[in-house]
């Protein structure tokens, strides 16, 4: 599967694999990054297993990896996929998404989802993206309401974490029919 590099003025969204995963390894190693994840890549070896089954997804067509890079710091940020994604049912996920600290509340991440979502319903033509995430992660509930997301539910226990608690994860959604409107609204001062 081809993977697109989808850019705008201020974000590149390239291809993550094997060949280049070593740029997130400083960014990796910033404490509590990923803490509201059951992925971990808390160390070289354990960065390198999480690319290695995103790559794996790409595969087997049920992901889309990217290796973020913030164009105004000209630095890599982290990194975000396109995963379950079903293309019989033409839905898909965002997630896995992580940025280094000095990162967040710059308006990167706001920019990687619009990228995403015009791609995923403009391009792949898909008729719903979901986000799943953490119930006690507020911060990134917040940042899905604010593109548009509607919570569709809460599952309940349903993620074993690393450190054994048993996350609920609440599940957001956006609808194709609702992709316009956000356009209009939410992402009206962004462009490629």
């Amino acid at each position: 599967m081809l993977v697109p590099t989808l850019e705008n003025d201020r974000v590149r969204l390239s291809p993550l694999g094997l060949s280049n995963y070593h740029h997130l390894v400083d960014i990796a190693k910033e404490k509590d990054l990923i803490r509201y994840s059951p992925g971990n890549i808390t160390s070289p070896k354990a960065l390198k297993a999480y690319v290695q089954q995103a790559v794996d997804g790409l595969y087997h067509k049920t992901c889309i990896p990217f290796l973020i890079y913030d164009k105004h710091k000209g630095a890599y940020a982290g990194s975000t996929r396109f995963g379950h994604i079903n293309w019989h049912h033409k839905v898909l996920h965002i997630g896995w998404t992580w940025i280094g600290y000095e990162f967040q509340g710059t308006g990167l991440n706001k920019n990687m989802k619009f990228l995403m979502l015009h791609y995923a319903f403009e391009t792949l033509n898909f008729d719903k993206v979901e986000f799943r995430i953490d119930e006690r992660n507020l911060r990134s509930r917040k940042a899905v309401e604010n593109i548009g997301a509607m919570l569709e539910g809460i599952l309940r226990k349903d993620t074993l974490m690393r450190d054994g608690f048993k996350r609920s994860t609440c599940c957001y959604g956006i609808l194709k029919e609702e992709w316009e409107d956000l356009k209009r609204s939410v992402f009206k001062d962004f462009n490629f």
